[in-house]
């Protein structure tokens, strides 16, 4: 099978990360693509993060309809903060009859060169790149392992919906609906 794999902390999921799943999912030849939630990325800081045990229930939930969509944990037996490198050579090793491809936004292929083994990552595994308002994704996007979409742009983010439900504002329709519910029942 080929997988795409989107790495996220995904704190929490939300309907831009659906939308744009999707629609990778029919522009590219993958099988599935799996939602890998990070309890802890290292170029972000852990202040305001919810459970990783509830981020990754909010990815189930927000995918349990979509048979393509995969959540995995595999990050969460491992060492933190998690480098996408080092879950890469464990899926790898788990799967070695698949054959994984990375999704990024274009903003995080800019800053590839800061990643844990970014040559690496470049030799063994493509990459799909979708792309972020005014971030082409720089040198990088140039490279040949590289596929830039021009996806929908959607603004909705994480850190935006944190911030309506501290401020008991609404978040219908940004989130799935049992996502939603789930926020409401664990807010912080």
């Amino acid at each position: 099978m080929r997988i795409g794999l989107f790495f996220g902390s995904f704190n929490p999921i939300h309907q831009g990360h659906l939308i744009l799943s999707q629609f990778i999912l029919d522009q590219i030849k993958l099988d599935e693509i799996w939602f890998v939630v990070s309890p802890q990325n290292p170029l972000k800081s852990p202040i305001d993060l919810y459970d990783e045990k509830d981020r990754l229930k909010m990815v189930k939930l927000a995918i349990k309809d979509q048979p393509k969509f995969k959540a995995c944990d595999i990050e969460f037996d491992m060492p933190r903060p998690s480098y996408t490198f080092d879950t890469l050579v464990a899926l790898t090793k788990k799967h070695p009859k698949d054959e994984f491809a990375l999704i990024l936004g274009s903003d995080n292929l800019q800053h590839f060169d800061k990643w844990k083994e970014h040559e690496q990552i470049l030799l063994e595994y493509d990459l799909i790149v979708y792309n972020r308002e005014n971030n082409p994704g720089g040198d990088f996007a140039k490279n040949q392992k590289v596929r830039l979409l021009k996806g929908p742009m959607l603004n909705i983010s994480s850190t935006q919906i944190r911030s309506y439900l501290r401020l008991g504002r609404g978040i219908k329709f940004m989130v799935p609906r049992e996502v939603e519910e789930y926020l409401v029942k664990i807010k912080k």
